[in-house]
């Protein structure tokens, strides 16, 4: 009998002037047994995308800014490319543990089509306001997109490959990760959510294009013109 076809599992960083860190963040991706990297440099006015290609992975950069979700679906359409059966995508910062990886690819093993990370399953450590931001969140998109989820806005995913298949998002920027969510609902994907440790550093908190209540309001915007 032949053997089964190993999974191919590709794990994509979108990074924005993230030079200082994003070195550490492959290294711990690989620790973590993941050597199938893609870094997508999203127009950096500092030398992100040398710091990634000297770790010897696939890099790939945008000219212009062009926002966190065009750089994940550019990972994505190359990863996708390269054979991937499921896609694990996180943040460029250092926030996210890649010892959570392993089980997100585990869930997508056992039939999910995404696995979202949620901060919110636990909060320890993580701030007060960002609580209260992601709270109000969650409720914006669902009563934009009808499904509930319990962290609408993490960067810390998982999809199958029926899932890579199907969502179609348009927008940019930070909309793309609730964007994502109104796909799950309109193909009725198979979702989990896991849990996920989040690290809080001072360079993480310092950055300026995380999201915030600007951004938020812009984000809102743009969902509910999307959604018309």
């Amino acid at each position: 009998m032949e053997s089964p076809k190993p999974t191919s599992v590709w794990v994509v960083i979108p990074a924005y002037n993230e030079a200082t860190v994003i070195q550490g963040v492959i290294s711990e991706i690989r620790s973590s047994g993941f050597t199938n990297i893609i870094v997508i440099d999203d127009g950096s006015i500092d030398n992100t995308q040398e710091q990634a290609s000297n770790s010897g992975i696939v890099t790939l950069r945008h000219l212009l800014n062009r926002g966190k979700g065009a750089a994940v679906k550019t990972g994505i359409e190359a990863a996708k490319e390269l054979g991937a059966d499921i896609v694990v995508t996180l943040d460029g910062d250092g926030q996210h543990d890649p010892a959570d990886i392993a089980p997100m690819i585990t869930l997508i093993r056992e039939g999910y089509d995404v696995v979202l990370g949620s901060r919110l399953k636990n909060c320890d450590g993580m701030p007060a306001h960002k609580i209260a931001h992601n709270r109000i969140g969650n409720f914006l998109v669902w009563m934009v997109y009808g499904l509930w989820v319990t962290d609408s806005q993490s960067g810390f995913r998982a999809y199958s490959k029926k899932a890579l298949e199907l969502i179609d998002t348009k927008t940019d920027r930070y909309e793309y990760d609730s964007e994502v969510i109104r796909e799950i609902h309109r193909h009725q994907l198979r979702f989990t959510e896991l849990p996920i440790q989040v690290r809080y550093t001072e360079y993480s908190m310092g950055k300026v294009q995380k999201m915030n209540l600007k951004n938020g309001i812009k984000t809102l915007i743009k969902m509910i013109l999307s959604s018309s």
